[in-house]
């Protein structure tokens, strides 16, 4: 297990490289002052973030989409089709554990057969997950262990290999009489069903979508929780998303050399040719012929 060491005035920053796909960061900031911490992250890995005390703050987006971690709350942070690059603000007198761990890895814990992550199917595939709960008192204890733990380094390795899982094995513990395999990620709850359905219809009715109000009256939610679901799960408004979907859509169209111009238009929901051509040179900052012409030549 490799470990890095960081000691700044007040500050620590440890890394464990517990084995492959699956790492540990612990931080502690002791001074009155902000520190960041950034660090690129795969979309194949989970992150569970634990607040042992204190607060601190992620940032997504260039900080158009932030969230707090509180004190004694952990983070649950996944998706697939999007990297979550860690931005985090520590806090003053903040300690914060970082669990970084593959979907695979995460996986072969908890299923008897981790060759095939059945989450991650294409029926599956743009699901995105975040999960805010209270740190549970078992779970409290074993981090304390973790933080201060003053373990002779020939043993160090085995000692928070062991906490970890423990500290995994309590935050996702299952009630005793259910008899499914237990992945977390396994179960839909009807929210996230809802801003799916909600994503189908817009795709479905691209030409004519309707409105916020009506899609909410469509899938059952006020528009409040439609917007904010839909950012969360899709990262972006339900209409940015549709305009990044239609051009996409157009582009495939008019890489087929089956339609022109004005028809792909058509297809996609304009009814002129130059406000077509105006969103899609907005998108991928050429026109649509000169693109089919860029291509042709290369």
């Amino acid at each position: 297990m490799k470990k890095v060491i960081k000691n700044v005035a007040q500050n620590t920053f440890e890394e464990f490289n517990l084995e492959k796909g699956f790492f540990v960061l612990n931080f502690q900031n002791n001074t009155d002052k902000i520190q960041v911490y950034e660090r690129d992250i795969d979309s194949t890995f989970i992150q569970l973030h634990f607040c042992l005390k204190g607060s601190g703050k992620f940032q997504f987006n260039s900080g158009n989409y932030a969230f707090d971690v509180l004190d004694k709350h952990s983070i649950l942070l996944y998706n697939l089709n999007k990297k979550l690059p860690i931005n985090l603000e520590i806090r003053a007198k903040t300690s914060i554990l970082s669990i970084l761990i593959s979907i695979e890895k995460f996986h072969s814990l908890f299923s008897k057969d981790a060759g095939y992550i059945h989450f991650l199917s294409d029926k599956n595939k743009d699901k995105k997950y975040y999960d805010n709960f209270e740190i549970s008192s078992d779970s409290l204890i074993v981090l304390q262990q973790i933080m201060n733990s003053k373990i002779n380094s020939s043993i160090q390795d085995l000692y928070m290999k062991g906490k970890i899982y423990e500290l995994l094995s309590l935050h996702f513990n299952k009630n005793d009489d259910d008899s499914n395999e237990y992945c977390p990620f396994l179960v839909d709850d009807q929210y996230v069903l809802k801003i799916r359905k909600a994503k189908d219809i817009i795709i479905s009715k691209m030409t004519e979508p309707p409105s916020l109000q009506e899609l909410a009256n469509e899938v059952g939610l006020n528009i409040k929780k439609l917007k904010e679901g839909f950012k969360q799960i899709y990262g972006d408004t339900v209409y940015s998303f549709l305009f990044d979907y239609k051009m996409e859509h157009a582009r495939r169209l008019l890489e087929t050399n089956q339609y022109n111009v004005n028809e792909v238009g058509s297809q996609v929901g304009y009814s002129s040719a130059s406000h077509f051509i105006s969103a899609f040179k907005k998108k991928f900052g050429t026109t649509p012929k000169k693109h089919i012409t860029s291509l042709q030549n290369n």
